[in-house]
């Protein structure tokens, strides 16, 4: 049966996707930006990961103990197993697993992606540190690179596409926009405690083990944070190849929200010294440019092209 052959949702489940929509809204405005460009059932389906995975972030960010941050974390898992077992009901006092629940029914999501999600906030809430790329790696794969994957469920590749590389770029893609989101947030997550940059990246540049106070003398900050945007960039650029694998709606959506990020990732590029002042973050009109580039194929097309040239050399 194909998503458009599906019943529509009852009235209660109807109601928990309004309010992972409302959450959406209100704590994701580039990912609510990008999401909108999706037909209904894609569009409330995402919303509803997006509402689990916010309610996971917020257990780990939040200012609870350890042992009652890991407890909730256990809380989500059970959760999540419900929601594989089927065991959520439409009239369920909890509307994330109601919707969760509907749009697991409706899409073919792997959820695993949702534990890998909670792994890693484990290892925020462990304290990990990160010594080299390979090692940042394995938490951004947790929390990013799952999720990639996790929409690709929804999304779905085009018929005919090759399904394996589709989840590689979609895993690739997800890499590239946590490590713009790192960069973005060296700032508030250094007040937090948090150093995610590799100790290695920091070393060899001077940067100490962090950025919750001064800078030791002599370090090439500006120096640090081009070296991690062209690490992005190449992140980008592999995952970008996911545009062409997937339905025109669908890879508007993901260009638009990569889009974002990548003018994100510009924008810290030419003022690498901003991260450190505040949040850096685009204005409404640019984002509607994206969205607008997104929803016209323009970079969809574009990679398309040059991914064919790359297969004819």
């Amino acid at each position: 049966m194909t998503v458009e052959e599906l019943t529509r949702p009852s009235a209660p489940v109807q109601a928990a996707y309004s309010y992972c929509e409302a959450v959406t809204g209100q704590q994701a405005r580039n990912f609510a930006y990008g999401i909108r460009l999706l037909p209904t059932e894609k569009r409330q389906a995402m919303s509803a990961l997006y509402a689990f995975s916010r309610r996971v972030d917020d257990i780990g960010d939040g200012p609870l103990p350890a042992a009652e941050k890991n407890d909730r974390l256990e809380a989500a898992r059970t959760v999540l197993s419900r929601v594989r077992k089927g065991d959520v009901a439409e009239d369920d006092t909890d509307p994330v697993a109601v919707a969760l629940a509907d749009a697991a029914r409706r899409f073919p999501i792997p959820l695993e992606g949702l534990d890998e999600l909670i792994d890693g906030v484990l290892m925020d809430v462990r304290g990990a540190t990160y010594t080299t790329w390979d090692e940042l790696k394995v938490y951004c794969r947790c929390v990013a690179g799952a999720i990639g994957r996790l929409s690709l469920g929804v999304f779905g590749p085009q018929r005919g596409a090759d399904a394996e590389r589709a989840a590689e770029y979609a895993d690739t893609l997800g890499l590239a926009l946590q490590l713009t989101n790192i960069l973005r947030d060296v700032r508030e997550d250094a007040g937090n405690g948090r150093t995610y940059l590799p100790a290695e990246d920091l070393d060899r540049f001077g940067c100490g083990d962090g950025f919750a106070r001064p800078l030791p003398p002599g370090a090439d900050f500006a120096g640090l944070v081009h070296f991690e945007v062209r690490r992005a960039r190449a992140l980008f650029a592999e995952g970008y190849r996911l545009l062409p694998l997937l339905d025109r709606r669908s890879g508007a959506c993901v260009a638009a929200m990569a889009g974002i990020y990548r003018r994100l990732l510009d924008r810290i590029e030419r003022d690498p010294a901003a991260v450190l002042r505040g949040r850096v973050s685009l204005p409404g009109p640019e984002k509607a440019y994206v969205a607008v580039r997104g929803l016209s194929g323009l970079d969809a097309r574009h990679i398309a092209r040059r991914s064919d040239r790359g297969r004819t050399r």
